[in-house]
C-alpha cells in the first residue's frame, strides 16, 4: 500500500499545491458531501492541546461522512503508563483508516509514518511543521492577494518556535516570495531555516522595528503568539511576550489589499481594535481551515 502520509508541504509541487488549492475551493462551495467517507473511520490523536486544527478536523471528516474516533488527552491513554509512540500508532492503525496526530516532539509525525501504512497527517509536530495550517494559510492568501507569486510577507513575533511559519516559509519556496522577519534576538528565525532560505534562493531581511512605517509595504502581515508553552525560562518570555503588538492605528499606510493573518490563539500580539479593520482576515482564515483539511483527509485516503 502506498503511504500518503502528509507530514509536510514543502516537498509538493507548485501543481500538487495549487490542486490541492483548486479542491479547497471546491470545498468551501459545497463543504457537505456526507458520502465521500461513507464507511471510513477517522482516528484524531492530540498529544497536545488544541481547539480550531482538532475541531476543524473532526468537523471536516463529519461533513465528508467519517466517523471519528481519537483523544485529547494523553493522560487518559496507554502512553500515561508507559506505551511508546509506535506501538500506539500501530495499535490505533487497527481502527483506522487515516490518523490526525499532534505531538509535542518534532519529528513524530514523520516517525510515525514510517511505522504503519495508514496514511498520518500532520497536525503539528513540537516547533517543527504544521501542514494543515500551511494549506489554510496559502489559501487565504492566494483566495485575498489572487495569487502566491512575488508577494512581500512580513512574518512577525515567535519565528523561533513557530511551526506555523516554517511551514509557510518552506512550502513558499516555489513563488518568489520577499519575507521579512520581525522578531527580537531570543525569538529570531532559526539559523537552519535562513538556511533554507538562502539554498532554495528566497529573499529575505531580518528586522527588530515594528512600526506603522516599517510595514507599509506588506501584502501579508502574518502575526504570531509568543508561545509561553515552549519556554524553559519563564523570566525570558515575560521579557519578549509583548515585543510586537499590532494596533488599528498602525493601518494607516498599509497597502489596500494587505491582509493580516494568524494561526490563533492570539494573546495580546493584535489589540481587539484591529478586529474591525477591513485588512483583518485571521477569523475567515480559520474558517478557510475546515475545507483545506476537508482537502486534506481526501488526499490522504487517495480520494477525488
Amino acid at each position: 500500500m502506498m503511504n500518503r502520509s502528509i507530514v509536510s508541504i514543502a516537498d509538493y509541487s507548485r501543481e500538487q499545491i495549487e490542486r490541492l488549492l483548486e479542491r479547497t475551493a471546491e470545498f468551501e462551495r459545497e463543504p457537505n458531501h456526507p458520502h465521500l467517507l461513507e464507511g471510513r473511520v477517522v482516528a484524531t490523536l492530540f498529544f497536545e492541546p488544541s481547539t480550531r486544527t482538532r475541531l476543524s478536523f473532526e468537523t471536516a471528516a463529519n461533513r465528508l461522512g467519517a466517523r471519528v474516533i481519537g483523544f485529547t488527552d494523553p493522560k487518559v491513554t496507554s502512553s500515561s503508563k508507559g506505551e511508546t509512540l509506535k506501538d500506539t500508532i500501530k495499535m490505533v492503525s487497527n481502527y483506522a483508516d487515516v490518523i490526525i496526530m499532534r505531538h509535542r516532539l518534532e519529528g513524530a509525525a514523520l516517525y510515525a509514518s514510517e511505522v504503519t501504512d495508514v496514511p498520518i497527517i500532520n497536525a503539528g509536530d513540537g516547533s517543527n511543521l504544521h501542514p494543515s495550517q500551511t494549506m489554510l494559510d496559502l489559501y487565504s492568501i492566494w483566495k485575498t492577494q489572487g495569487r502566491l507569486d512575488d508577494l512581500n510577507i512580513f512574518m512577525v513575533g515567535d519565528l523561533k518556535y513557530g511551526r506555523t511559519v516554517h511551514s509557510l516559509l518552506m512550502s513558499m519556496r516555489r513563488y518568489n516570495p520577499t519575507f521579512h522577519f520581525v522578531a527580537p534576538k531570543e525569538l529570531e528565525m532559526p539559523e537552519e531555516y535562513k538556511l533554507y532560505c538562502r539554498k532554495e534562493g528566497i529573499r529575505y531581511v531580518e528586522e527588530r522595528v515594528f512600526t506603522e512605517e516599517s510595514i507599509a509595504d506588506a501584502d501579508i502581515l502574518y502575526m504570531t503568539r509568543v508561545q509561553r508553552e515552549r519556554f524553559t525560562d519563564l523570566m525570558e518570555y515575560e521579557r519578549v511576550k509583548d515585543t510586537y503588538i499590532l494596533r488599528a492605528d498602525m493601518l494607516g499606510r498599509c497597502r489596500e489589499n494587505m491582509r493580516i493573518l494568524h494561526p490563533l490563539p492570539r494573546v495580546n500580539e493584535i489589540e481587539q481594535d484591529v478586529d474591525d479593520s477591513p485588512h483583518a482576515y485571521y477569523f475567515q482564515q480559520a474558517q478557510n481551515g475546515l475545507y483545506a483539511r476537508e482537502a486534506l483527509i481526501c488526499q490522504a485516503l487517495g480520494i477525488e
